[in-house]
């Protein structure tokens, strides 16, 4: 497989997000039923979800960069151990803004890196981002769908995904059709958080209430925040074997400061303060209670706060 940070692998060019694809006739009857004005199409979190329900942190600057604050912050803690052979095929699923990808590269410089997502915009944030911090780097870029891949069956030996299955209204046929192109001895990668895991001090019902309605959101946007802890299941019901999952939990106190400001902060809050507009549009709560439960959250970051968060890694073999 070639390999060029200018290579694109272009299939159905549908706006939408990391991870999904389309067919041509699915792209016309979505452009012919999208509601007028809708700027937040179906896509992944760093990665990428379905097309049939929009991303719940939406697509704006601010958010690419907390997935970049939020890489660069975790990047010790999530990406330790994974590391792949000079040569190897690697494929990335739901790249989004390319986040990770600039950690995968510099964690495996020698292996032949294809990065995919739905969304054209986030592929060229993702382009540029690796421009920028891994010039040189070779990367074919693949616009598409997870679960129409173009791919022959076995075309990679490892499988990375992050921070996409959570999006997605069935993670088990993504993963299904992600087992499809890698071959047979080959490894997948899934990290993904669980936002039952929060946990902090001062506790503060309003804060764990706030948490609570990105929780429904997501799960009326057909994902699932809670996902991390079923990860085990889900790969080994899409048929891979020998799968070991790892918790991996962030512990913020005063004495972690980077992680104060990288992680509780510019991830975690401000991912939960991008759906303040949603929140209150779907009735879930009022203003005044939203916004207690942001400032006991950012309460939690200050002299004498404690955060505590855990993200799950699990990696599996394709028999």
């Amino acid at each position: 497989m070639t390999t060029n940070t200018t290579n694109t692998t272009n299939t159905t060019e549908a706006p939408g997000a990391p991870g999904a694809t389309q067919t041509p006739a699915a792209a016309e009857t979505r452009a012919a039923t999208a509601a007028p004005g809708n700027t937040r199409p179906p896509h992944t979190a760093d990665g990428g979800p379905q097309d049939d329900h929009a991303y719940v942190h939406g697509y704006s600057p601010a958010e690419a960069q907390r997935l970049g604050d939020q890489a660069d912050t975790l990047a010790e803690l999530l990406h330790a151990g994974t590391a792949y052979p000079p040569g190897s095929r690697v494929l990335e699923a739901g790249c989004g803004v390319g986040a990770q990808t600039v950690h995968l590269l510099a964690s495996s410089p020698g292996a032949e890196l294809t990065a995919a997502d739905l969304s054209a915009d986030s592929l060229d944030q993702a382009r540029a981002r690796v421009a920028a911090h891994a010039p040189g780097a070779k990367v074919t870029w693949h616009h598409g769908d997870l679960h129409e891949l173009p791919f022959p069956e076995g075309s990679f030996d490892h499988l990375f995904v992050c921070f996409v299955l959570e999006h997605l209204a069935d993670p088990s046929a993504a993963l299904t059709a992600l087992r499809r192109v890698l071959r047979p001895g080959g490894t997948i990668t899934v990290i993904e958080g669980d936002h039952g895991s929060t946990f902090f001090h001062p506790d503060s019902t309003a804060a764990r209430e706030t948490v609570g309605h990105l929780v429904r959101l997501q799960a009326d946007a057909g994902g699932d925040a809670l996902l991390g802890r079923r990860l085990h299941p889900l790969l080994a019901d899409a048929g891979f074997r020998d799968v070991a999952v790892r918790p991996l939990t962030v512990s913020v106190d005063g004495s972690r400061p980077a992680l104060v400001e990288g992680f509780t902060r510019r991830t975690f809050v401000a991912m939960v303060e991008s759906v303040r507009a949603d929140a209150l549009a779907a009735g879930l709560t009022t203003a005044a209670a939203f916004d207690r439960g942001i400032a006991d959250l950012h309460r939690t970051a200050e002299q004498g706060g404690t955060f505590h968060y855990t993200f799950f890694k699990a990696v599996g073999i394709n028999p």
